[in-house]
């Protein structure tokens, strides 16, 4: 059982494990846990996985009132996952984070059932910082988050990624998107609800680069607010591409994409290392811990992407830094070659790896209790 999300940050490596555990045994049953209004209601079905749905909300950065209603929320919650558990009575639970874990892996440990966390941030979550404590197994993205749980129970083994992400191929997509295979692509997202500072900068951007009208084409997902606006700025502009609320093919977008912009989280981060895509990283301001921000400055500093900061965040600075990509190969060869010193694609192996461990020695612990 995998419990989490709310965000791409935390589904999407949920995904790459439940892939892990399906390529090692076919027969192996995943179930997800989600809220009904987190990301996880829309992708987990078209990934063809069952899913349960828990009540739960955040607590973290809000007003009082809402933060009363969290905790109601989360009584309710608690019966949702011993119903959960009597129904499905699974091996091992693991959270990827987001507060649809809390309850499920909360619940999993107090059943004696095997339970483990990955955090996917340099500055864990509230959810992630309760759960360690008692979890069997903690995997974590960066060094910094190990200072967070108790070394004897955490693992540094990076982020994992889906294997449909290094699948892609660009002729077939080109078709996919309604895109040129053989002109420059620009990839634009700001996660998975979209960037309003990210889309607001790339429309006035269009403006400072006429002269690339005919040599550039953008893909751009803008989230479900801002999607009419952008599309009708792009067709103002004369710029050529697509624009989209949401864009659910990610592996084909990424292997259309000669250049990347986007916010730094996680795992954004983690796929852009693996294959290797230039990227011009706007960090979240609002992120827990500025962990985007730490985040993109890691890839900045090794010189794996430019950093903008979202305060300084200019139409004119992002088409300054696309065109420079754009006319200089060598740069996009010096970042592909820098990113290559920070991927780690077999982040999924490594945590199915302790899982399959934790579930193990949970076995011989009830068989020594019988006998």
């Amino acid at each position: 059982m995998i419990a989490g999300g709310g965000t791409g940050g935390h589904l999407f490596p949920g995904l790459a494990l439940a892939e892990e555990f399906k390529r090692r045994d076919s027969d192996a049953e995943v179930i997800f846990v989600g809220t009904e209004h987190g990301l996880e209601a829309k992708i987990i079905p078209r990934e063809g996985y069952p899913i349960k749905f828990l009540r739960a909300e955040g607590i973290a950065g809000r007003s009082i009132l809402m933060k009363i209603k969290a905790v109601r929320t989360l009584i309710h919650s608690l019966f949702d996952a011993r119903r959960m558990m009597r129904a499905v009575s699974p091996d091992i639970v693991i959270g990827v984070g987001g507060y649809a874990s809390g309850a499920i892996v909360f619940v999993a440990h107090m059943k004696s059932i095997a339970t483990m966390i990955h955090e996917q941030n340099s500055v864990p979550g509230i959810t992630n910082r309760i759960l360690g404590k008692f979890v069997k197994g903690i995997c974590v993205t960066f060094q910094e988050s190990l200072t967070f749980f108790p070394l004897s129970r955490t693992y540094l083994v990076g982020n994992p990624i889906r294997l449909k992400i290094f699948k892609g191929e660009r002729e077939p997509v080109s078709r996919l998107f309604a895109l040129d295979k053989d002109k420059f692509t620009v990839l634009i997202f700001g996660g998975s609800s979209g960037a309003r500072s990210i889309n607001r900068a790339m429309v006035n951007a269009l403006n400072h680069m006429p002269d690339l009208k005919d040599k550039i084409q953008f893909l751009h997902q803008t989230g479900d607010m801002d999607y009419e606006d952008v599309r009708e700025s792009y067709r103002k502009a004369g710029a050529k591409g697509t624009v989209a609320p949401f864009i659910y093919q990610m592996a084909e977008a990424y292997a259309m994409a000669d250049i990347v912009v986007s916010r730094a989280g996680a795992t954004t981060v983690a796929e852009l290392i693996a294959l290797g895509k230039p990227a011009i990283l706007v960090p979240y301001p609002h992120a827990v811990g500025r962990h985007q921000e730490f985040n993109a400055l890691k890839l900045k500093e090794l010189g794996a992407a430019f950093m903008i900061p979202d305060n300084e965040l200019r139409g004119e600075t992002l088409a300054g830094y696309i065109r420079e990509l754009y006319e200089n190969e060598s740069a996009r060869m010096d970042m592909r070659r820098a990113s290559s010193v920070l991927g780690k694609p077999d982040a999924d192996k490594k945590i199915v790896d302790i899982a399959m461990s934790l579930i193990k020695k949970d076995e011989d612990i009830k068989r020594k209790v019988k006998h």
